[in-house]
């Protein structure tokens, strides 16, 4: 619950971030005068808020869900309230990002670092274990996910942030497509400038400083 608040604030407050310093500097926003490694990470950083919520989305109402309420709905309206907007409103965010802006599809490398960041969940679940003597998520109680199950989820959330990952970067591919090759919408910019190229960390070199 926690996590995925912070996760929500943070995004929101990066893209202030990004949007007060864009208008500020005359069109050149903070991540073009990052160093080179900030600007990296900041890309991975977007990738994990196109490609995480919706996993988090589908093992939450495809599996935690169903194992709390086998029949119905929440019981109290504030629970419904916490659980839609822990576990459903980031998938909405993710999915404007992944439609209605101009990013590039991220670097097939991005997905090792998700993989590796999953890994590190999963630890941190276990350390949990340890410390709290409780279990986040049912499904990694061996007690409960019998006969090999607590494997089979855990390789299965691998599988499944590599089949996300690749569609969300097709998906950006054909709407990039769209847009700019089909329609010619190159996107406005500050000034009426023309659009950018270079890196993936949003095409951080200018056509107009060249």
């Amino acid at each position: 619950m926690v996590l995925c608040y912070w996760g929500i604030a943070f995004y929101f407050l990066t893209a202030a971030i990004h949007t007060f310093s864009y208008a500020l500097h005359g069109g050149t926003p903070l991540l073009n005068r990052l160093p080179r490694p900030l600007q990296a990470l900041h890309a991975l950083f977007y990738t994990t808020i196109t490609t995480f919520p919706l996993l988090v989305t589908i093992v939450y109402w495809g599996v935690i869900f169903r194992g709390v309420y086998p029949t119905g709905w929440f019981p109290q309206v504030f629970t419904a309230w916490s659980n839609i907007s822990e576990h459903a409103l980031n998938t909405c965010f993710a999915l404007f990002e992944i439609f209605f802006t101009r990013t590039n599809p991220a670097p097939w490398i991005h997905l090792l670092w998700l993989i590796a960041i999953l890994a590190c969940y999963l630890g941190l679940a276990y350390i949990t274990v340890a410390t709290k003597h409780q279990y986040v998520y049912s499904f990694l109680n061996p007690a409960e996910a019998k006969n090999g199950l607590v494997a089979a989820y855990v390789f299965g959330i691998a599988v499944a942030i590599c089949i996300i990952f690749a569609a969300v970067r097709g998906l950006v591919a054909a709407r990039k497509w769209v847009t700019e090759e089909k329609m010619g919408k190159h996107g406005k910019f500050y000034g009426g400038r023309g659009m950018g190229t270079g890196e993936v960390e949003l095409e951080t070199v200018r056509m107009w400083e060249k």
